[in-house]
């Protein structure tokens, strides 16, 4: 999948700093992360790269979950990742 895929998720007025583009670029680039270390598998700065990313788009989700759930079932289900786990 590639990012202009992904852009039919977010509305046309929302703007690149808002959480749900900046979950799909996070997506897309763990994605592409995740591809690079099948090939490469002790390219550790990219792992260390991949965690930190990670751990921002899961803050992101907690707070957009929180926000608006119903967009945040929406967001996650066509992105095809799974949900944050509540604590």
């Amino acid at each position: 999948m590639t990012k202009n895929s992904f852009m039919s998720v977010i509305s046309q007025e929302e703007k690149k700093g808002s959480v749900e583009f900046q979950v799909v670029c996070f997506t897309n680039k763990i994605r592409r992360l995740s591809s690079h270390l099948e090939l490469h598998k002790k390219d550790y700065s990219s792992q260390r790269g991949l965690r930190k990313i990670l751990g921002k788009r899961q803050r992101l989700l907690a707070y957009f979950s929180k926000k608006s759930g119903i967009r945040y079932k929406e967001l996650i289900s066509q992105l095809n990742i799974r949900a944050i786990k509540k604590r």
